[in-house]
């Protein structure tokens, strides 16, 4: 796995990091992480998984400089000896950054933590309102809710011979039918979003538990907006974590994180963005669940973490369950959660 991938002396000599003390850093099952620290000086080591081109660090680049202008926290790349942005060693693209000083949290636990991850996400999305970027990376189709579901469908189909089909059938079809009644989502214009602002990609205040910075950003592309807080608020308002089968979406948090982001979004965000996004988070948790059903059949998913389940099928046969859970959680909430948006952004 990449978190347990050795770090080569090139690399190491490639950001004068030879003399570092290196120790993992972080939970993440996608890049390898490392903290390096010599004497006071604390930096960020990553090995990118290769999933990622190396060219997305050009993105980052450009994304943390325009956003640094704008008074904004956040991490910036540190060039290697050559000045270049990464460095390429053994098939593999390793990079520096700086290093942000927060608390990464797996959930949310309180109001201030939920209004204070608006607060900070609306603030990111206003100040990428001004930049014209080009991805490198632009995840085309990334939440195309229909074609992961026809790949569903498809993988249910092909891999009956699969030791757990009966199982994940089972589900699969419980995915399927929760998808048949997703209500109506309209269609709104792409902005710059993060891409991926699950709760443990946000950094927070060690002294106020603020948060204050996004972190991970190899996800960044142009997407619809309700989606990008629908991807935040399944993750933010399921207390229980997406591994975790028995789960359930918290109204409360939800509500404590619509006010904090509708704090700065109003007059900016449009109606139609608003009023759907109890739809939009909906349809991201169906949309998951579905993808991680048909990766619990397919096994091919990168982010397994063995040290809790012992095969890729049984973690994502957990996370399909979990998304599937909160989904039909939010979907016995709907009208008490669209009154709270209403609530948060009046004329919607």
């Amino acid at each position: 796995m990449i978190r347990n991938t050795t770090i080569p002396d090139a690399v190491r000599a490639e950001y004068g990091l030879t003399a570092a003390q290196l120790t993992p850093l972080g939970k993440g099952l996608i890049n390898g992480t490392w903290l390096a620290q010599s004497g006071a000086t604390r930096r960020v080591l990553q090995c990118l998984n290769p999933i990622f081109p190396a060219e997305v660090n050009i993105d980052i680049d450009v994304v943390t400089r325009h956003l640094a202008a704008h008074g904004f926290d956040t991490c910036r790349l540190i060039p290697n000896a050559a000045g270049r942005l990464w460095t390429e060693s053994g098939g593999r693209a390793w990079r520096l950054l700086t290093f942000v000083d927060g608390v990464s949290h797996d959930r949310l636990s309180s109001p201030h933590q939920a209004e204070s991850a608006g607060a900070l996400l609306v603030r990111f999305h206003r100040a990428m309102d001004g930049l014209e970027h080009t991805f490198t990376n632009p995840r085309l189709g990334i939440h195309d809710t229909v074609r992961h579901l026809a790949f569903l469908r498809d993988t249910l189909r092909e891999k009956a011979d699969h030791p757990q089909h009966a199982d994940i059938a089972r589900l699969g079809r419980r995915i399927l039918a929760a998808a048949e009644a997703l209500p109506a989502y309209p269609q709104t214009p792409d902005r710059i979003v993060h891409g991926d602002p699950k709760i443990n990609n946000l950094m927070f205040s060690h002294a106020t538990d603020r948060a204050f910075s996004l972190v991970d950003l190899d996800t960044l592309a142009w997407m619809p907006l309700p989606l990008e807080l629908g991807d935040a608020f399944r993750s933010w308002c399921n207390p229980a974590g997406e591994d975790d089968r028995i789960s359930e979406f918290s109204a409360a948090l939800f509500a404590d994180s619509v006010r904090g982001y509708a704090e700065g979004a109003r007059g900016w965000m449009t109606d139609d963005e608003a009023s759907s996004l109890v739809a939009a988070t909906e349809r991201i948790l169906v949309e998951l669940a579905a993808r991680f059903c048909a990766d619990a059949l397919n096994e091919c998913y990168f982010g397994w973490n063995p040290d809790r389940f012992a095969t890729r099928s049984e973690h994502n046969q957990a996370r399909a369950a979990s998304q599937l859970h909160v989904a039909e959680s939010l979907a016995q909430q709907r009208d008490a959660l669209d009154a709270i948006v209403r609530a948060a952004f009046p004329g919607t």
